[in-house]
C-alpha cells in the first residue's frame, strides 16, 4: 500500500498523568503514516485525487492542542480514529506520539506510543 508520511510534527499540549502536565504542558512530536492508493493521484496529476496533507496537519494539531488527555495512547486513538473519519480514502493510518519531555529522571531522547489502526 501506498503511503503519505507526516513526520515530526511539533504541538504543545497538555497531556499526562501528573496534575503539572495537565496545566502547564509541554511539547510533543507526532509522526502519522497515512495508507492509501496514490497512483490515481499520481497519474493524473490531480490534487483532489489525494489527502491534503496539511488538513492533516490541521487535524493532528487540533486534537494536541485540544482537550487533556492523561495518556498518550488516547492523543494516538484520537488522531487515528479523526484522520479515519474525515478522509475516506485512507485504509490504515499509523500514528506515533513522542513525548520528549516526560516527567521521568534520567536521560532520554522521548517516550513514546505507535498504534495502527485500519478500517
Amino acid at each position: 500500500m501506498d503511503k503519505i508520511i507526516l513526520d515530526g510534527m511539533e504541538f504543545y499540549g497538555c497531556h499526562g498523568i501528573r496534575p503539572e502536565e495537565q496545566v502547564l504542558g509541554q511539547p510533543f512530536i507526532v509522526d502519522v503514516e497515512l495508507e492509501l492508493d496514490l497512483r490515481p493521484a499520481g497519474e493524473t496529476d490531480d490534487p483532489g485525487r489525494t489527502v491534503d496533507y496539511a488538513r492533516v496537519f490541521e487535524l493532528t494539531g487540533s486534537i494536541v492542542q485540544g482537550r487533556p488527555f492523561r495518556l498518550i495512547e488516547s492523543v494516538a486513538e484520537a488522531v487515528a480514529a479523526a484522520v479515519l473519519e474525515t478522509f475516506p480514502e485512507v485504509a490504515g493510518v499509523q500514528v506515533r506520539v513522542k513525548k520528549p519531555r516526560a516527567p521521568i529522571p534520567g536521560h532520554f531522547t522521548w517516550m513514546a506510543v505507535e498504534i495502527k489502526r485500519t478500517r
